[in-house]
């Protein structure tokens, strides 16, 4: 696909997409909907591991509210519904980790569309705002999910309701994030979590990735289950073997994602 709003690298197994709207913020209009969900569908297909980023001095400043049109004709539950869900789901869905590089101001649902992702490692002086409620909605591309499970209900409730500014540092104290890392080091931080995670046991990563988002759904007894299962198929896989016998022979394991 020719991608007109982003951009989307795979080398070395690690599939980089880039946000690239930079002019306004790299804010979402319909073709930048499509092409991510597209991109990261594609990365899945093709890469260990999947980054997403922006360019410039924003990840995403959500909804490009210049493109919203007559605002009378607006229909945000099919907006919704068709193009901001599809991303949620192929972020949820693809067999590979998918990391956030939150690189600048990730607002409204550019912020929830980052804390779907897997991992999110964000820059120091990058920030987090539910923006919502400023212009009369509720926060939405899986924020009333996301949020209750990352931080509880008490802190989602007042990010909600005050949509104040939430810096990466801080972010990272309340266990919104995986890592705030200081601006100099950002880029080459992430690219290097992401080889790791592109040069580790693939299988494995994507059973982890299905165990823990079923378990938000699941009771103690069906979470027990599944884990048995993804267990017993990962015990059959090349890389457990491999990586059993790196720890016998006392080496590096040298996984090949199969």
């Amino acid at each position: 696909m020719d991608y007109q709003t982003l951009t989307s690298d795979l080398h070395d197994g690690v599939a980089v997409i880039t946000l690239r709207r930079p002019d306004v913020m790299n804010s979402f209009n319909t073709q930048m909907r499509a092409e991510l969900c597209h991109a990261v569908q594609m990365a899945g297909q093709a890469a260990r591991v999947g980054v997403i980023t922006g360019e410039g001095r924003a990840f995403s400043a959500g909804q490009d509210l210049g493109d919203t049109g007559n605002l009378n004709d607006l229909n945000l539950e099919k907006l919704l519904r068709d193009e901001y869900s599809p991303i949620l789901r192929a972020i949820a869905e693809v067999p590979i980790p998918i990391i956030a590089a939150v690189n600048g101001v990730a607002a409204g649902a550019g912020a929830n569309i980052a804390l779907a992702c897997d991992v999110v490692i964000a820059a120091e002086s990058a920030s987090f705002m539910q923006a919502f409620s400023k212009i009369g909605l509720i926060p939405d591309a899986g924020g009333t999910y996301t949020l209750p499970r990352k931080v509880g209900f008490a802190k989602a409730m007042g990010l909600a309701l005050f949509a104040e500014k939430l810096s990466a540092r801080e972010a990272d104290e309340m266990g919104l994030i995986w890592e705030a890392v200081d601006d100099a080091s950002f880029e080459a931080h992430w690219r290097a979590r992401a080889q790791h995670l592109a040069s580790g046991p693939t299988q494995a990563f994507s059973r982890i990735k299905q165990a823990m988002r079923d378990s938000l759904g699941n009771d103690l007894e069906d979470q027990l289950m599944l884990e048995a299962r993804l267990q017993g198929q990962a015990g059959k896989s090349r890389d457990f073997k491999e990586g059993v016998l790196a720890f016998l022979e006392k080496r590096p394991a040298h996984f090949e994602g199969r």
